[in-house]
């Protein structure tokens, strides 16, 4: 008999479930699609082999004896050494209110009981990626420190292919909004250009724009594509993404506070924005643009509850609330845009 060739290692696990025969399941179709899979049967256990020796990536029960998983998150929050491991809890509870606790103690996702394995395969692909890309991102900072030798040209090209695989990540669990970020961040450049920013400040815009929806990653992909009306625990998930995209970009060392423009463009200039009810001023520019550029095109596009508006319905709207949820000037550059230079959102 020919030994079989064994699969590459696709990253390194940590399975937590008190139920044995759960346990093996995860283990086996992880396993099985090439990943390194350490099993703990508690919490104490699992804080224990996370701490010694810190995963990629960790799938946690909630309902345990001891520690459940509510406190193993937490406490691995609070750890340095496995305070940026993503958790993704795997659980038969599927209460909003749970998930919504989950999120709230820093985990990446929630998988309910009993799940498709091939859907469980996808998150687990899509956080290790996500994570990969933000330390390799981490690194191209720290490098060009390290090293004058790389071009000033070249790192930003870099940073910029980086940023867009990001982005493309968290596209791929919502397919009704695809392009939706890159669309976004074209228009908030033109409307930069129309406003005579400066080069410098159109780069970082842009490079904002790109990824300003990276919080998403952390909603549920049936949240993200359900066709019927948002409950009001729904739309606080929603609603989370600005600070969840804050909390992913925070510590990389761009030029620009790029975390700070994702973390502000939902606020609005009468303080009825999210997530501070920042006002006026307080909202930094780059991010009142993607405030209006966001409008533009999430009005315009399909979505899954509805068909797409059109641009006129989304001038009329953001025209309404000029001055009042949105920046005067955007506004004015945005209209002379489509109106009187005829611009396009691109496919």
């Amino acid at each position: 008999m020919l030994n079989q060739i064994p699969l590459p290692n696709k990253g390194v696990i940590l399975a937590v479930d008190d139920t044995p025969a759960s346990l093996r399941l995860l283990t086996d179709i992880l396993k099985a699609e090439g990943y390194e899979v350490r099993s703990a049967i508690s919490g104490e256990l699992a804080l224990h082999a996370a701490t010694v020796q810190p995963p990629e990536l960790v799938l946690l029960d909630v309902s345990m004896p001891g520690l459940n998983g509510f406190e193993v998150c937490q406490r691995m929050k609070e750890q340095e050494q496995t305070r940026d491991v993503p958790v993704i809890f795997v659980s038969s509870m599927s209460d909003t209110q749970e998930k919504l606790k989950g999120f709230e103690l820093g985990a990446v996702d929630y998988v309910t009981k009993p799940f498709q394995r091939e859907e469980l395969l996808a998150r687990v692909h899509t956080h290790l990626e996500l994570n990969r890309l933000r330390h390799r991102l981490e690194d191209m900072v720290e490098d060009r420190t390290r090293s004058l030798q790389i071009s000033e040209m070249k790192l930003r090209a870099n940073l910029l292919e980086s940023i867009s695989a990001i982005a493309a990540t968290v596209e791929m669990r919502d397919p009704y909004t695809a392009g939706h970020q890159r669309r976004v961040a074209m228009l908030a450049t033109a409307i930069a250009h129309e406003l005579g920013l400066s080069q410098h400040q159109i780069e970082g815009l842009h490079l904002a724009a790109v990824v300003h929806d990276v919080g998403k990653i952390k909603i549920p992909a049936e949240i993200l594509s359900k066709p019927g009306r948002l409950t009001e625990l729904e739309f606080e998930l929603i609603k989370q993404h600005p600070q969840d995209g804050y909390e992913i970009v925070k510590e990389v060392d761009f030029p620009w506070p790029i975390a700070q423009f994702v973390r502000q463009h939902h606020e609005r200039l009468d303080g009825s924005g999210y997530p501070d009810g920042m006002k006026g001023e307080e909202i930094l520019l780059e991010a009142r643009i993607i405030a209006v550029a966001d409008v533009i095109e999430a009005m315009a596009s399909h979505r899954p509850y509805r068909p797409g508006l059109g641009i006129e319905a989304a001038l009329t709207e953001i025209s309404a609330k000029r001055d009042t949820m949105f920046d005067a000037a955007v506004v004015d550059a945005a209209l002379r845009l489509f109106r009187e230079k005829h611009y396009q959102l691109h496919s």
